[in-house]
């Protein structure tokens, strides 16, 4: 088989990818390559699924903000019944002393970009949240609208139901190396025998990037990354509950009738994930991220934990940023990788993007120019201060 675009990847990645490519009036075969066709064990699936506005750089709070627009008008673009969940309940970023100048930083840059995001002192945040024990905090930046969380396995399913229309093969099954002569690559290798020749490759293969990207000889700085979700039940129910993030890097939101937190994995010693655990790390919910919440919440002293999972995430090592784009010198290689946690809110940028420089040789709507290949090339990192 010969396809004029092979997919590696075909959570929302991908999906978006192979989505956008019809959209923009690419008329060409496609293959979506995706070894877990149930997801199970996607990063998409095992996301907390939230989307925010509140980072670093402009070029992320762009992308964050192209698939805010697309959740605004989501029937429109997928149909009546067209529903994710979608609760805009805010993210509420907390710094203490330390913290407060890249906390300011970012809120300049984000205000730069038209975001709707206060900037309150400790005082002004009780008042606003009762709730809260402002212990240890200076500020706070809240996310008065256009932040929130949704569900990721329905947002997924939009895409791949919407695929189904447009000339798409789905293809099951795990890739095991990528044939390449000279400066061009020529096919992908299946783990089922077959060769599928491709006069273009894009890696939208998650945590697993890094590894496909070394079968076509391409050094990319992305690994797995282990993380955990913990679900506990409050007396409390807090309607007004942002997704709250403290300066120790633990978070927790509602869901429901019950909230769920993380974030406690500890920098150092922090490397690869085996690719096959997935067991929750109780004892970081008991030890680190208990005692934060009961700090932090007062009456979050009193929880009941009733369950957890785990799920890996594509980390750049490099800057903790995405990777977009052609190879420079393999230029039918395409990397949309490496997005270290914020991979399902930007993926449907990406995938506009993308596919608007494979059909019109040029970013249009979102230039991603800032996360090509190159500075991966150069060891130039292209930071995100605002990993969650």
């Amino acid at each position: 088989m010969r396809y004029d675009i092979v997919i590696i990847g075909g959570a929302i990645v991908g999906s978006s990818i192979a989505y956008y490519l019809r959209e923009e009036g690419f008329s060409g075969s496609i293959a979506l390559i995706e070894r877990d066709p149930q997801f199970a064990h996607a990063a998409t699936t095992l996301s907390c699924a939230s989307i925010r506005q509140q980072f670093s750089i402009p070029e992320n709070i762009r992308l964050s903000q192209f698939t805010l627009k697309l959740f605004r008008r989501l029937k429109e673009e997928f149909g009546a019944d067209a529903d994710i969940g979608f609760r805009e309940g805010g993210y509420l970023i907390l710094a203490g002393e330390n913290g407060l100048p890249i906390l300011k930083a970012n809120h300049e840059a984000q205000m730069a970009e038209g975001a709707d995001i206060v900037l309150e002192d400790a005082e002004a945040l009780v008042r606003r949240f009762a709730w809260l024990s402002a212990e240890g905090i200076t500020a706070g930046a809240y996310g008065r609208t256009g932040e929130g969380w949704f569900d990721a396995h329905a947002m997924l399913m939009l895409f791949r139901k919407a695929l189904r229309g447009k000339k798409i093969d789905f293809i099951t099954a795990d890739v095991t190396g990528i044939e390449r002569q000279g400066d061009r690559v020529t096919g992908v290798s299946l783990d089922n025998g077959e060769t599928l020749q491709a006069g273009t490759v894009i890696n939208a293969a998650g945590p697993n990037a890094g590894n496909v990207a070394g079968m076509a000889g391409l050094a990319l700085p992305v690994e797995p990354r282990k993380r955990n979700v913990f679900v506990f039940e409050a007396r409390e129910k807090y309607a007004d509950m942002p997704l709250l993030v403290d300066p120790s890097g633990i978070y927790v939101r509602p869901e429901g009738s019950v909230y769920i937190t993380g974030g406690a994995e500890p920098e150092e010693g922090d490397g690869p994930a085996d690719p096959q655990d997935f067991e929750p790390d109780w004892p970081l919910f008991e030890e680190v991220i208990w005692p934060v919440l009961a700090t932090r919440i007062p009456a979050f002293e009193a929880i009941k934990p009733t369950r957890a999972w785990a799920g890996h995430y594509d980390y750049n090592t490099l800057d903790q940023n995405a990777v977009i784009g052609p190879h420079p010198r393999v230029t039918n290689f395409l990397f949309a990788n490496g997005f270290s946690g914020h991979g399902l809110q930007q993926a449907p940028a990406v995938g506009k993007a993308l596919a608007e420089l494979i059909v019109h040789g040029g970013y249009r709507t979102l230039d991603c120019s800032a996360f090509g290949y190159s500075r991966v090339a150069e060891g130039r990192a292209f930071r995100e201060l605002n990993v969650i």
